[in-house]
């Protein structure tokens, strides 16, 4: 199982996530339009060329938050995890475009045990996400409800 137990994290722990990706057009437009979201930003090129600072489509942002947790959930939660808590701090302080490639870091910021489950703990994680031009193009913080290693019976 590649995820890690509550009690095997450290505050202050980082993954160097390995899985990158390169973000296509197809991507943003398949994720845009299953998600009912009709922004011009997303989908028209027109629009973007003669009306945005950017001249061209932008990646969709809820596509980027979930591309950022999911490739960090490998080295992570992975098989470890009861719950996603929630996300705070939403941040994406560049845009993506389409042929961006992502790679993601995460570090562990805090751990807490469960008030409710013994066999538990929280941990709050930051995730930053980089460009291939080294620059940050988005962070957040989010929140698990992240398993113990069991212990062994005899």
């Amino acid at each position: 199982m590649p995820g890690v137990y509550f009690d095997e994290m450290k505050v202050g722990q980082r993954f160097v996530h390995p899985i990158r990706r390169t973000i296509t057009e197809a991507d943003n437009v398949w994720f845009s339009a299953i998600t009912h979201n009709p922004a011009y930003l997303h989908l028209d090129e027109e629009y973007c060329r003669e009306h945005t600072e950017f001249g061209t489509r932008i990646v969709n942002s809820a596509f980027t938050l979930g591309l950022i947790v999911g490739i960090s959930v490998n080295d992570t939660t992975h098989g470890t995890a009861v719950a996603n808590l929630g996300w705070d701090e939403v941040r994406f302080p560049k845009p993506l475009f389409h042929g961006d490639t992502v790679r993601v870091e995460t570090e562990v910021l805090q751990l807490r045990e469960s008030k409710s489950r013994p066999n538990a703990g929280v941990v709050e994680f930051i995730h930053r996400a980089y460009n291939q031009k080294n620059e940050l193009v988005a962070h957040c913080r989010r929140s698990a409800l992240q398993l113990k290693r069991p212990v062994a019976s005899d």
